[in-house]
């Protein structure tokens, strides 16, 4: 792979709730489309694309810069989960497989 994010397990972990979490969004209601969808997908996206951004050409204390927003985002996108859950949007079995993913994903960070 050319960049050192590819190689990460953390950024492939991090994609790959991006991914569950658009899908996820799919199901959401129209009236959600430019609130909580467009909230969680970006929230999603951002773990990623922070972890990718702070890994390249950053110095060790930098890199963990990043890896501390990319940490918040996955905090944000669990936020999200709660008020999906509470809408009544997704159900228990939706919330805690992400529930479950982000937290891990949160403790490889720190």
């Amino acid at each position: 792979m050319a960049f050192k994010f590819e190689d990460l397990k953390i950024w492939q972990k991090a994609l790959k709730i991006s991914f569950k979490v658009n899908e996820l969004s799919k199901s959401f209601p129209k009236d959600e489309i430019y609130i909580l969808t467009s909230q969680i997908k970006r929230a999603a996206d951002s773990i990623s694309l922070n972890i990718a951004e702070g890994s390249t050409g950053q110095s060790d204390s930098e890199f963990n810069r990043f890896l501390g927003i990319a940490m918040r985002s996955a905090i944000e996108v669990i936020a999200c989960l709660h008020i999906a859950k509470t809408r009544k949007i997704i159900d228990d079995k939706q919330f805690n497989e992400l529930y479950n993913e982000i937290e891990s994903l949160i403790i490889s960070i720190q």
